[in-house]
């Protein structure tokens, strides 16, 4: 059995079983390229301080280096009995430096290194959700401007209501997808300092440069306090949160994907490469990818409800309690871009039955509205125009007509304010292009909201490292 760094006060080796328990590395190995990088910081500053030499500095820089290099190319494999990520890599460089490997840890503990190793894997892991969301972005950009003309029925209680296009209805999800980016900019913010230094709560004696270990690891400064470095796992909720507002989105479409591509929309046909198929009805073809995003929004959910009651009632500051973070956050990003990778290959390849959505447009009386805006701008108040339009809706349904096919002296059986220019101003596309304040379903403010979101996108493009 490994000897435990620890094991000076202990007189008896830990149980096999507790060991098992006690164990991380099988999720915190992920983190490897994050505590080399923040014990190479460390160790610098060790000699730039005179708590080293240099020359056991550069041992340990240069053997960490190799330890990263042995990993990255399969040279050296996580051995599945240690304690954790930073045991395993402490262990590796001891056995191959000798002494000087036992000095990297002076005036370090594992709650700041921890602490520390979670926050840049973080920052690492959000460029990387960044570049999923702006890659999904643009393609439902892409399908909104070849839609900009597609009329479409627009729903309240999914029941049709007012009409709208496909573009219009695709840019609202491309607004939500935006705001998530910048939540996570936000989150990025927030965790933008260095907890490294604080040691297990109090901080240390030794004569530590907290603010050069920060910039070198390209934060803002240190966490201001060493309690609040080693206990504080807010930026960890506030990312799993972020990825439950994502999967809200990522559901919301699921669920009208779905809709669309049921026999009784029509509106889209997915690609059968992001279909499949039943094991009885021959004739099935099913929205796997949606229906799973949507089931998965449940379990990233789940994952955020996890690390809320983990850290709930912890006193400070360290807890072991705080090791359960990992696997809930590590699980709610990868779940997250799997959905993403998945609904951006599906979304690029559906097709669009323009000519369905145009007849449920029609179909739905969603001209209602313009109807008694009409009468409106004849003269009528409102209230009573929206009662005569009610009453017209009611009359074609029973004759089985739209309003664009019932007969002006039929209209005017309900109102003499009935004209020939009536027909033009219920028709849909002019229902939709009147529509052209800020925000509104017109074709030239659509035009321009997907112009200025591409603009967006490469802002956040940019912001990537």
């Amino acid at each position: 059995m490994n000897k435990k760094m620890w094991s000076g006060r202990f007189s008896s080796e830990t149980d096999a079983g507790v060991d098992s328990f006690n164990s991380s590395i099988a999720f915190d190995s992920r983190m490897y390229k994050q505590d080399i990088r923040g014990s190479i910081a460390h160790a610098s500053m060790l000699a730039d301080s005179g708590i080293i030499s240099r020359f056991d500095s550069d041992s340990i820089i240069t053997g960490l280096k190799q330890i990263e290099s042995d990993l990255d190319e399969g040279r050296l494999d996580f051995d599945p009995d240690a304690e954790d990520i930073h045991m395993f890599i402490e262990s590796q460089l001891t056995s191959r430096i000798g002494q000087a490997g036992k000095k990297l840890h002076t005036g370090r503990s594992r709650n700041d290194q921890v602490a520390l190793d979670m926050k840049l894997y973080l920052r690492d892991d959000i460029e990387e959700m960044k570049r999923y969301l702006v890659g999904f972005c643009r393609t439902l950009l892409h399908l909104a401007q070849a839609n900009i003309e597609t009329v479409m029925p627009g729903y309240t209680h999914l029941q049709r209501a007012q009409p709208i296009t496909f573009a219009h209805h695709l840019m609202a999800y491309v607004q939500m997808f935006q705001r998530d980016l910048s939540r996570l900019e936000d989150c990025l913010r927030r965790m933008d300092t260095s907890p490294l230094g604080a040691g297990a709560l109090a901080g240390t004696t030794y004569p530590l440069n907290r603010e050069s270990t920060a910039k070198a690891l390209g934060f803002s400064g240190p966490v201001l306090n060493s309690l609040d470095a080693v206990s504080d796992r807010d930026h960890v909720i506030e990312y799993t949160s972020d990825m439950a507002i994502i999967m809200v989105h990522i559901s919301r479409l699921s669920e009208e994907v779905i809709l669309w591509s049921t026999t009784e929309f029509g509106f889209v046909d997915l690609d059968d490469a992001f279909s499949t198929g039943s094991s009885i009805m021959p004739q099935k073809k099913n929205p796997d990818v949606a229906e799973l995003s949507r089931g998965k929004s449940g379990r990233v959910f789940g994952d955020l409800m996890a690390l809320l009651t983990i850290m709930k009632g912890l006193p400070l500051a360290y807890n072991k309690d705080m090791q359960e973070d990992k696997e809930s956050v590590l699980d709610a990003s990868d779940t997250v871009k799997s959905c993403l990778g998945a609904f951006t290959g599906m979304i690029k390849t559906l097709k669009v039955n323009k000519t369905a959505m145009a007849s449920a447009a029609a179909g739905g009386f969603t001209n209602a509205t313009d109807l008694a805006d009409y009468f409106v701008r004849k003269g009528l108040p409102f209230r009573d125009a929206h009662e005569v339009s009610g009453k017209l809706v009611a009359y074609c349904i029973s004759k089985g007509l739209t309003l664009e096919q019932l007969p002006l002296d039929v209209y005017r059986e309900f109102s003499d304010l009935a004209e020939d220019d009536l027909y033009d101003a219920i028709g849909l596309m002019k229902c939709v292009n009147d529509r052209d304040l800020t925000g509104g379903p017109a074709f030239e403010v659509v035009r321009k909201l997907i112009k200025e979101s591409y603009v967006e996108l490469e802002r956040y493009s940019s912001s990537v490292v």
